[in-house]
């Protein structure tokens, strides 16, 4: 590996990026490429990627030098990590590992390599001495610590060996972080009549579930409806370790043709048929044989997020939706159960109201081409690593090794919008739907009281005033032909009132 940088034209890579240049490696691009530049330190982002500069004072030198630098400054890229760790010499990690086992950064390379190679390095345990993170705090969101003591190291990644999604604390997720959904959520609920608000958790359950279906263009009937409202009330119970309690979920939300015994066992992937009735595949799941292993770990992960060492729950639900339906278990019902996992993992960890359900669905639905992004925006970084053929009588056969590609990936961009997705139904599903039925019990009460006719007509009367802002509208008028001008008028003055009284900013702030 060349150590001299004076031939390389400005800027030059460093760090992680040099590393996969200089040892042709086959791997994802990590998320923060760093150059060098004849320049001040500037941070640029770039078609959605980090780009770090730095001046010449930085520059590494040689694989040490940039695995150092990658340590000390960049996010952790566990497939990056290993596939360097393969392509060299065992004897260069010893030796810099001998020479400073004190650093932080030598004891971070040490512990990553015996992790991930399950070898150890010809080092002696480190003397006594304090604990240092494995994952940068102010880099990373960190999961449950495991203290290590042969390089004092707290393993704080939020997974295993095996199955470690990573996800970076950006600006975006602090500021998420710091905004109080939770609570915000909380005191919606506490300020709610219980009548009204058991109302609103039946439309609210009743939303996600034909959102959910609708994303994947289905209109499911009254059985699987009920079948998924009824799954989703439970999910704060599920348990998401075990094997045979999805094979229970996944049975009871699809078509009973398409129920499954067991993990499936063919080659699955996400595919548009062209007009030419070829396939242009956009996404590439795992291979079946490789599907059981990484159940296994992801379900150890799940494990991992739910200890009482506070995972922010967001993050613990978007690395376990989002690797499950990446992981593609199921050949049926693999979105509509990645979506309820968030539910799961939200009731779970406290996040949401007791009893009470966020409709990320219907977020999603309403932007739909924005989770179509976050789906596409994982799948566009391993799909060139994959080998594949399509043959009409096989299917589709994958020529490589490919587990790895769905082990350690970043679940960032994954952790954000799953926090726009529930900042909006809390603002817009929660709180629209609690105001609405809050204004039309009000609504209802003072009609009944000008006229006292049957609910369902006063009903009717009342939406079709709120829809046009207060008036009913001509055409509408002589549906209610019964009804004098005057007792219309005030009707119409009552239900206006109500809509006011529960749309002004003092009434935000007593719902708050």
């Amino acid at each position: 590996m060349a150590d001299d940088n004076s031939t390389r034209r400005l800027p030059i890579s460093i760090g992680l990026c040099r590393l996969i240049e200089d040892l042709e490696l086959q791997v994802p691009q990590p998320a923060t490429r760093s150059e060098i530049v004849a320049g001040a330190r500037k941070t640029i982002v770039r078609d959605g990627r980090i780009v770090e500069r730095y001046p010449k004072t930085y520059a590494p030198v040689g694989l040490v030098g940039n695995l150092r630098f990658a340590l000390r400054y960049e996010p952790v890229a566990l497939d990056i990590y290993l596939a360097i760790f393969q392509a060299v010499e065992l004897r260069q990690l010893e030796d810099w590992v001998q020479s400073e086992p004190t650093s932080i950064f030598a004891r971070r390379a040490w512990y990553l390599y015996e992790l991930l190679m399950e070898r150890r390095l010809n080092v002696p345990d480190l003397i006594p001495s304090g604990y240092i993170d494995l994952l940068d705090r102010e880099i990373h969101v960190t999961g449950p610590r495991r203290l290590i003591r042969r390089q004092r190291i707290n393993d704080n990644l939020l997974g295993s060996r095996s199955y470690s999604p990573l996800v970076r604390r950006t600006d975006t997720l602090k500021a998420f972080m710091e905004k109080g959904l939770a609570e915000e959520a909380s005191a919606i609920v506490r300020g709610c009549d219980p009548v009204i608000l058991a109302r609103a958790v039946h439309y609210l359950f009743t939303k996600e579930t034909k959102s959910s279906f609708a994303i994947e263009g289905e209109a499911p009937g009254k059985d699987r409806t009920e079948r998924f409202v009824s799954a989703l009330m439970k999910a704060s119970t599920f348990d998401a370790t075990s094997k045979e309690a999805f094979l229970e979920l996944q049975n009871s939300i699809v078509d009973p043709r398409y129920a499954q015994k067991g993990w499936r066992t063919t080659q699955n992937f996400v595919s548009q048929t062209l007009l030419d009735y070829s396939e242009d595949v956009h996404f590439v799941c795992p291979r079946p044989e490789d599907v059981p292993s990484l159940m296994d770990s992801w379900m150890e992960m799940v494990h991992r997020l739910k200890l009482p060492q506070g995972v922010d729950p967001v993050v613990a639900a978007a690395v376990t939706a989002f690797g499950f339906v990446f992981i593609h278990p199921f050949d049926d019902g693999n979105g509509r159960i990645h979506r309820f996992l968030v539910h799961h993992v939200l009731t779970k960890l406290g996040f949401t109201p007791q009893g009470i359900l966020f409709p990320v669905s219907a977020a999603m639905l309403r932007d739909r081409i924005a989770y179509d992004q976050v789906l596409e925006g994982f799948s566009a970084l391993i799909m060139p690593l994959i080998r594949y053929d399509l043959d009409p009588a096989q299917g589709m056969i994958v020529h490589n090794q490919t587990a790895g590609l769905y082990r350690y990936f970043d679940a960032t961009a994954q952790a954000e919008y799953l926090y726009k997705c529930i900042e909006e139904t809390i603002h817009h599903d929660l709180r629209d739907e609690i105001g609405f039925l809050t204004v039309f019990d009000a609504a209802l009460r003072a009609v009944l009281n000008i006229v006292d006719m049957p609910d369902r007509r006063a009903s009717l009367l009342i939406r079709m005033i709120l829809q046009n802002k207060g008036k009913i509208s001509k055409d509408k008028r002589a549906s209610f032909s019964e009804i004098t001008d005057q007792e219309i008028e005030q009707i119409e003055r009552a239900v206006w009132s109500a809509w006011l009284r529960n749309h002004t900013p003092e009434a935000h702030t007593n719902a708050e």
